[in-house]
C-alpha cells in the first residue's frame, strides 16, 4: 500500500518530528513528560530482544544498545517481562526476587540501563510476580522440607481430604489452563496450592511476614535500582475470586507502601476479566490492561466494521471514570500471551495499519508489544509469540537466536534495520503515529466521545482535551467511502494529520481512502 503521511503543523507536529512541547489553543505549554504516565510503552521479553555478548540471548546491555532506536520510535515507557533468577524460559518463576537473572546481566547493568533510559525520557516499569514464587524458590524449599519452618506458613497448604471435592471439579478458569491447583510435595501429607502450575506455588497473603517481604521487595526496585513502577501479574489472584473484596484491599496497601518510596510510582495491572470486575481495583492500581478493547479493535477491524466499538468503549470508560476520575486505561492490541496481531490478521498488512491507527488516537496509555511495529508474527505455543526481534538481513551480530524462529523469519518478516529506510514501511507507519500523538495533548490526554458519522466502514470519534477537539476518521474498509458534510465535519475545516494523499476535506463529499485515517481540526 502506497501511503504518503501528510501533517499539518496545527500543534507543533512537523514530519516525523522530534518536538518535545505542545501548544495547546489557550495556550498552557506541556511538555511530553506531563503525558507520563498517558505515554506509548513498549514491552520487551529481554532474551528475545538483542544479544550484546554472542551467546543467543537477548540481554540488558543488548536493550540498552538498543534504546536510541526506542526513542526515535517515540517510546517514553519501556515494559519489561520478569528478569529475576527464574528456572524457566519465561521467568514468571522467581527464585530470588531481588537479583538479575544471569543470561541477562548484572544489577549493574541493569542500573545503567535504567540511568540510559532515563536520560532519553524513557521510563521502565518490570514485571513484578507476586502471586506466586518459584518452586525453586528457597521459601519455598525449606516450607517442603520442614513443617516447622518459618516459610510453611509463607505458602497455602491443605490437608487432601479437606479439598478433595474441590480438587474432582478440576475447573479450568480464564488465565489457568491447569485443570489440577492442587499439588503434591514430595514428602508431605499435606498438598499445596498453585492456581498456574505446581513449578508455581502461591504465596499465602494472609500472613502479614509474606505481605511485608513483597513490599520489601518493590521498596527495593524503586530506591535502590531506580525503576519506576511495575507491571502487576495476576493481580486478580492474589487471595481466591471468592476473597474478591481482599485483592482489592491488597492492592491499595501496596501502592501506599510503594508510594512511600516513590510517590508517583505507576502500578499497572493485570485484571483479565469484564469491566464490572476490573472496576474495584481501580482503587489501588493506577492503570488496568483494556483485554477487552484489544479483542474489540481485532474484531472490528477484521470486520471492516465499528460494530459499537467505540460506543461501547465509550461507556467502559464512563463507568470506570465513576469509579476513579484519574484511572488510566492500559490499552494494547496483543501481549506475550496472546497469538500476534499480524497473524491473528492473516499477515493482512492493512489491516495491522488500521489496527495500530485506532489503538494510537484512541485515549489511554498504549502498549505496543516488541516487533509489533515491523510486523512480526506469532502463534501459541507462547515460545512462538516470544521469537526474536527480527533486527538485520542475515544472520546479524546481536541477534537472539534463544529460539529457532517458526513464524517471524526473514523471509516473512522485513528486519528493522531496512524498514527504518524505507518511508512507507510499516514501521515508520507506527513511528509517525505515535509521535503525532506524542506531540499532541488531546491525542494524549483527551477524552472520548462518540459522533453522527455512522456510514458502514468507519469508525468515527472526538478527542477532546479542555477547550481543544479533534474528529478522528478511519476506513477500515478496502474501498473508498464518502461521506456528507455534516454539521461534524463542517465543524473541523482543517486537515490535522492524514496517512492520504489524495485526501481532500474541501468537498461536498469528502472520499477517504481505503484504509486510511483523518484526523480534522477546528
Amino acid at each position: 500500500m502506497n501511503i504518503v503521511f501528510r501533517i499539518f503543523t496545527i500543534v507543533c507536529i512537523p514530519f516525523l518530528l522530534n518536538c518535545t512541547t505542545s501548544q495547546t489553543e489557550s495556550g498552557t505549554a506541556l511538555e511530553a513528560e506531563d503525558y507520563w504516565p498517558n505515554a506509548v510503552f513498549y514491552e520487551i521479553f529481554v532474551q528475545a530482544f538483542y544479544d550484546s555478548d554472542g551467546d543467543g540471548i537477548g540481554d540488558i546491555n543488548g536493550m540498552t544498545a538498543k534504546l536510541d532506536y526506542l526513542k526515535d520510535l517515540g517510546i517514553h515507557g519501556i515494559w519489561l517481562m520478569p528478569i529475576s533468577p527464574s528456572p524457566s524460559y519465561h521467568k514468571y518463576d522467581v527464585t530470588d526476587y531481588k537479583d538479575i537473572h544471569p543470561d541477562y546481566g548484572t544489577l549493574d547493568d541493569f542500573k545503567k540501563f535504567i540511568k540510559e533510559a532515563h536520560a532519553r525520557d524513557i521510563k521502565v516499569i518490570v514485571d513484578l510476580v507476586v502471586n506466586h514464587s518459584s518452586s525453586d524458590h528457597p521459601w519455598f524449599k525449606a516450607a517442603v522440607a520442614d513443617k516447622n519452618s518459618p516459610y510453611r506458613d509463607y505458602y497455602v497448604w491443605a490437608n487432601r481430604d479437606s479439598v478433595a471435592d474441590e480438587i474432582a471439579k478440576k475447573e479450568i478458569t480464564l488465565d489457568s489452563d491447569n485443570i489440577n491447583q492442587w499439588h503434591d510435595a514430595a514428602g508431605n501429607d499435606e498438598v499445596y496450592y498453585g492456581f498456574f502450575i505446581a513449578g508455581m506455588p502461591d504465596l499465602n497473603y494472609d500472613n502479614p511476614k509474606v505481605r511485608q517481604e513483597i513490599f520489601d521487595i518493590g521498596k527495593f526496585w524503586l530506591n535502590e535500582v531506580g525503576i519506576d513502577g511495575f507491571r502487576l501479574d495476576a493481580a486478580r489472584h492474589i487471595f481466591p475470586d471468592e476473597r474478591a473484596a481482599d485483592n482489592h484491599a491488597w492492592w491499595i496497601q501496596f501502592r501506599q507502601e510503594m508510594m512511600k518510596a516513590k510517590p508517583d510510582v505507576f502500578l499497572v495491572g493485570e485484571v483479565w476479566a469484564d469491566a464490572e470486575t476490573v472496576a474495584p481495583y481501580m482503587a489501588g492500581l493506577n492503570a488496568l490492561f483494556n483485554f477487552d478493547l484489544g479483542y474489540a479493535i481485532t474484531k472490528t477491524v477484521q470486520q471492516e466494521n465499528d460494530s459499537s466499538l467505540i460506543q461501547r468503549l465509550k461507556e467502559i470508560r464512563d463507568f470506570y471514570q465513576s469509579v476513579n476520575p484519574e484511572f488510566i486505561d492500559a490499552t494494547f492490541l496483543t501481549n506475550h500471551d496472546q497469538n500476534r496481531i499480524m497473524s491473528v490478521l492473516d499477515d493482512n498488512e492493512n489491516k495491522e495499519r488500521m489496527a495500530a491507527a485506532l489503538l494510537l488516537t484512541l485515549p489511554g496509555a498504549p502498549f505496543i508489544y516488541y516487533g509489533e511495529e515491523i510486523g512480526m508474527e506469532g502463534m501459541k505455543p507462547d515460545e512462538h509469540i516470544r521469537e526474536p526481534f527480527v533486527w538485520e538481513p542475515g544472520d546479524a551480530k546481536g541477534e537472539a537466536r534463544w529460539i529457532e524462529p517458526t513464524y517471524s523469519t526473514e523471509e516473512k518478516v522485513v528486519p528493522a534495520s531496512v524498514q527504518i529506510k524505507e518511508e512507507q514501511s510499516l514501521l515508520n507507519f507506527y513511528k509517525t503515529l505515535i509521535h503525532t500523538r506524542d506531540a499532541s495533548p488531546i491525542l494524549s490526554l483527551g477524552q472520548l466521545d462518540t459522533t453522527g458519522l455512522n456510514s458502514p466502514g468507519l469508525s468515527s470519534f472526538y478527542r477532546i482535551y479542555q477547550s481543544d477537539t479533534l474528529l478522528v476518521i478511519h476506513n477500515l474498509s478496502n474501498e473508498p467511502i464518502s461521506f456528507d458534510r455534516s454539521e461534524a465535519i463542517n465543524r473541523f475545516p482543517e486537515v490535522y494529520f492524514t496517512t492520504s494523499e489524495s485526501f481532500s476535506v474541501n468537498t461536498e463529499q469528502p472520499e477517504l481512502p481505503p484504509y486510511s485515517t483523518v484526523i480534522l481540526s477546528k
